[in-house]
């Protein structure tokens, strides 16, 4: 049994993998939020610990004890990323053992402006062990959570659907001209909070890039996925150099976004998160690697084809 800390534990994701973690009974969780605990609260097992991420002493205190620090900060409210690397100097400081930032999606972050602050943070990681393996930590990249493809309906506890380049509901797709082959890969909130519950109880040392692949597909082939479980799907394709100038030319765009994302961001990133997907897709930033499911060998991952049948079966 070991202690595990969660910053940012009342975030959908991070929900998700506590859950995960609870089944085990193996392990002594406190969230660490700048909310106080909701009047909801009612899981005697995990312990809530109000923060100010910007109190690098209250954090230390915080975290003493503490093996493994799971972090879900919001990095878009972050600009700066200070509350990531706060919550990093104080882990060391505390003498934390394991840390993972708060990423749970692609590879790179090429042509995503949005996620640029997981560049930085894996910059600070990397310069804070320049001198040693002072703070071991890992990556969790599952690619794109596969739960998003079965807008509007909800397959998971806590993670809300979110609309894609790919739209099952209404058949259909947004794909980047002479890029079909592009690789996605697809794992569901469920197989990630089960690998990550699994790399918490794994007693040798973490790798830094901890890729999970869930469905490792092109986008032509989940195109083909696409039309035997749904029927015959519209595609818009999209020329690179368009992108690449902003413009988006097709005859649609996806209209939800995450709940992190502000009513006053949210339209400005619409257009934006389109672009820098089909773009970044086309230069194998969705392509992530392989490490946990190494790691993990015997793990079954679920199946994207049964998992999209499943969903949409008797669905309009």
């Amino acid at each position: 049994m070991v202690k595990v800390a969660v910053a940012g534990g009342s975030g959908q994701v991070a929900q998700e993998i506590i859950d995960a973690l609870l089944l085990s009974r193996k392990h002594e969780i406190t969230v660490l939020s700048r909310k106080k605990a909701p009047t909801t609260h009612t899981t005697p097992e995990v312990h809530w610990q109000t923060v100010d991420y910007n109190d690098k002493s209250g954090l230390v205190n915080a975290l003493r004890g503490t093996h493994t620090l799971l972090s879900f900060v919001q990095t878009l409210s972050d600009p700066d990323q200070k509350s990531q690397k706060n919550l990093i100097d104080a882990a060391i400081a505390a003498g934390v053992k394991r840390f993972a930032p708060s990423e749970y999606g692609s590879k790179t972050t090429i042509d995503m402006p949005w996620q640029q602050g997981k560049e930085e943070i894996r910059n600070y990681l990397e310069e804070v062990n320049k001198k040693g393996d002072i703070l071991e930590y890992t990556l969790f990249q599952p690619g794109l959570l596969l739960d998003y493809l079965a807008y509007p309906y909800k397959t998971a506890k806590y993670v809300d659907p979110l609309q894609t380049v790919f739209d099952f509901q209404n058949k259909r797709a947004i794909l980047v001209d002479g890029h079909e082959g592009a690789i996605m890969t697809l794992t569901t909130v469920a197989d990630l909070a089960a690998i990550v519950a699994r790399a918490i109880d794994y007693e040798g040392t973490w790798p830094r890039n901890g890729g999970i692949q869930g469905n490792r597909v092109t986008f032509s082939q989940l195109l083909e996925i696409g039309q035997r479980v749904r029927g015959d799907f519209s595609v818009d394709k999209v020329k690179v150099e368009d992108l690449e100038a902003g413009n988006l030319k097709t005859s649609w765009n996806i209209a939800a976004v995450h709940q992190a994302v502000s009513n006053d961001q949210a339209s400005a990133l619409l257009k934006a998160v389109t672009i820098g997907i089909l773009l970044s897709s086309s230069k194998a930033a969705w392509d992530v690697s392989d490490e946990m499911n190494r790691l993990f060998p015997n793990y079954e991952f679920t199946r994207i084809e049964n998992f999209l049948a499943n969903v949409w079966k008797g669905k309009p």
